[in-house]
């Protein structure tokens, strides 16, 4: 494994170790989005028509590339964004990114559907901590999800905002990818040529949405796929009034996850969000609708000055971080950046993923003749 992880370099190299790891349909889960995919790829080939006009002469010795978001400094200006299901990738899952994300100084956003609790990693790491929040129809589940996370010194709250119905993912239709995961006569070849991976899952910890499994049983004990979860488990009538409500309760840094529009940023800030996060999912929910990339700098400029403006999606090296700082954004976070490295190769991968981007970065400010993030502007890009 080791010898195979040193010569990962990037974010393709973890992709194609986690595709030989991973039995077919949960690899397909992550690597799949909705559709037709044109988002999903767009997320990445937008940072290509964006250039960077480095300076030179400018003193490059000394980098510090430390960011300060929703009130946490982070050691490096992209932290791992929240991602469900994380043990079905790699048995140490939630664990091994938290540990990897505390070694580099930098914040790891837990998700709602995650399979490690909240108490469990408020106990393992120290450094800053968010929790995804997903608004479901079970009221009490809603508030019980806010104490836990308030009791585990969760540092930030983010309300996922984009899933109000489940985006067609048809590769997992193919696949027949559901959680937790169920044997087909289809899909049975594909774990049997994965053994690894298949006797960690049938005869190691038992697998559960850690923080779902005392008020849903869909998901830990009742295969369900995650398109299907959200259209039949969270509240489709979420609003505006629902989500400053939640702001209220939520004593603490309070995030968005899911704006992609002016106007709904403008409300954001409205309500007293602390940030918000540009994303569309990965690609994973309303396919055709814009990249963070493309919509960064006129969010930024509208509201960049009353909270967080940070760039979810599509990162896959050190310059996109710089174009998106440069474009408007506080930071960056990304989860397949690092949910292949997860995947390939447990919390090793993910320290060699996140010490990929940082070298990345540091390399890349010095080119850029900058010695901090926040000396990135706009007149260093160029648009085709």
């Amino acid at each position: 494994m080791f010898r195979r992880l040193k010569n990962c370099h990037n974010v393709e190299d973890f992709r194609l170790l986690a595709k030989q790891r991973l039995p077919g349909p949960v690899f397909h889960y992550i690597d799949g989005a909705a559709d037709d995919e044109t988002t999903y790829r767009r997320n990445t080939e937008s940072f290509a028509d964006c250039d960077l006009v480095p300076q030179v002469l400018a003193g490059v010795e000394e980098i510090d590339m430390s960011v300060t978001v929703m009130g946490q400094k982070l050691e490096m200006p992209i932290f791992c964004s929240p991602t469900a299901l994380q043990r079905l990738f790699h048995h140490d899952g939630e664990r091994a990114v938290a540990r990897a994300a505390e070694k580099f100084g930098t914040m790891f956003g837990v998700s709602a559907l995650g399979t490690v609790t909240l108490a469990e990693i408020g106990e393992l790491i120290s450094t800053p901590k968010l929790f995804q929040f997903y608004f479901h129809k079970d009221r009490g589940l809603n508030d019980a999800m806010v104490e836990r996370a308030q009791a585990a010194g969760f540092n930030a709250l983010a309300l996922t905002v984009d899933t109000i119905t489940g985006g067609n993912r048809e590769r997992d239709l193919y696949t027949g990818f559901t959680s937790p995961p169920r044997l087909t006569v289809k899909s049975l070849l594909s774990y049997a040529l994965h053994p690894s991976w298949t006797l960690n899952y049938f005869f190691g910890e038992q697998f559960e949405l850690a923080e779902l499994k005392d008020f849903v049983q869909q998901g830990s004990n009742v295969a369900v796929s995650i398109g299907d979860y959200f259209a039949s488990m969270l509240d489709q009538s979420m609003n505006w009034s629902d989500a400053e409500a939640l702001r209220a309760k939520w004593n603490g840094p309070f995030c968005l996850k899911g704006i992609m529009s002016v106007a709904d940023a403008r409300k954001a800030a409205d309500i007293g969000a602390d940030a918000i996060m540009v994303s569309n999912h990965g690609g994973r929910q309303l396919d055709g609708s814009r990249s963070p990339f493309d919509q960064i700098a006129e969010i930024s400029d509208a509201v960049g000055d009353r909270l967080d403006v940070i760039l979810d999606g599509g990162v896959r090296r050190g310059t996109h971080v710089l174009k998106a700082i440069a474009a408007g954004a506080k930071a960056c976070s990304g989860g397949r950046m690092y949910l292949y490295a997860l995947s390939a190769a447990g919390q090793p991968g993910v320290e060699r993923a996140l010490h990929n981007l940082r070298t990345e970065i540091e390399r890349d400010m010095k080119l850029m003749g900058i010695t901090r993030v926040d000396q990135l502007n706009r007149d260093m890009l160029r648009y085709r």
